[in-house]
């Protein structure tokens, strides 16, 4: 396959087997918690998918690879440059079932609510201002132009009934997802925790809820990343 044309300071990394994708050192890559909440969900047939907080598609690109079965997937991201990296990475790949979209979160449309069977977010979970970080950076890895509140507020309606939200987040936040899940009528239903070492302190956790779901949560063994 031929290597795709690369913008100034991009390269092209592995994403699954003979699957590619495009980054950018001087923007935002991608680390191993994008990965880990990919591997976390398990698509159902048909799914129609949405990746709130894409970056340049990691999330909703590996997790494709790994569920090929889903009816398609939406990467939503608001900075240009990383949106425009998701759109090259799907037309090299080849995924036809995948789209780009260059949005705030907030600002989805009213058009796609009750839209989406599953909701994917790797989202910024850092409190506190950019300070002397690189602003584009800075926006992916901190709650600057969006909240934990406002994430959940858009997957609350863009979720059809019966519909999952996967996300990741700071361990230390898991008090405020979970409340911030359960208030806005989403179940959580799996929690796992991540740590560092086997027997380390947990510094990620992963939660999986269903719009409109009973009451019982399964937390699961912790990870080692």
């Amino acid at each position: 396959m031929k290597m795709p044309k690369l913008l100034p300071g991009e390269v092209c990394e592995e994403l699954y087997g003979d699957k590619k994708i495009i980054q950018n050192a001087s923007l935002y890559r991608f680390t191993s918690d994008s990965v880990l909440l990919s591997r976390f969900v398990k698509g159902k047939k048909n799914d129609v998918v949405a990746d709130f907080c894409a970056g340049s598609g990691i999330v909703g690109l590996h997790f494709l690879c790994l569920n090929p079965h889903v009816g398609s997937v939406t990467l939503y991201e608001m900075q240009p440059a990383l949106s425009d990296m998701s759109a090259r990475t799907v037309a090299y790949n080849g995924f036809t079932n995948v789209t780009a979209e260059c949005v705030r979160v907030q600002d989805i449309g009213a058009e796609r609510n009750g839209r989406f069977s599953l909701v994917l977010c790797n989202p910024p979970y850092e409190r506190g201002g950019f300070e002397n970080a690189v602003y584009e950076k800075a926006v992916c890895r901190k709650e600057i132009t969006i909240t934990l509140g406002e994430i959940l507020d858009v997957a609350a309606r863009t979720l059809k009934f019966g519909g999952r939200l996967a996300i990741v987040n700071r361990a230390d936040r898991t008090a405020e997802l979970v409340f911030g899940m359960k208030s806005r009528g989403i179940e959580p239903k799996r929690l796992q925790f991540v740590c560092g070492t086997p027997g380390g302190r947990p510094y990620l956790v992963l939660a999986e809820g269903c719009k409109g779901g009973k009451e019982g949560c399964e937390v699961l063994p912790f990870a080692v990343n």
